[in-house]
């Protein structure tokens, strides 16, 4: 479950039109226009979804590591 929400948090945060990051990106490059920073980030946005997917569906994906590591 705690995997899942870190994921959710950070597709939170560069989810389009509130996400923090973009609006840290947009402050540091002021001449880029924000749709620019919308369509750039839009692939990240894109696999944290699918990744999102998977690991509601294939719980064993988050859980690899840690069995791993007994």
């Amino acid at each position: 479950f705690a995997c899942w929400g870190v994921i959710s948090i950070e597709a939170g945060l560069i989810s389009p039109p509130i996400g923090m990051n973009l609006n840290i990106i947009k402050g540091v490059a002021s001449d880029v226009p924000m749709s620019t920073v919308f369509r750039g980030v839009m692939p990240f946005f894109c696999a944290l979804l699918v990744l999102m997917a998977l690991v509601l569906f294939i719980p064993q994906i988050a859980l690899y590591l840690p069995s791993v590591l007994r």
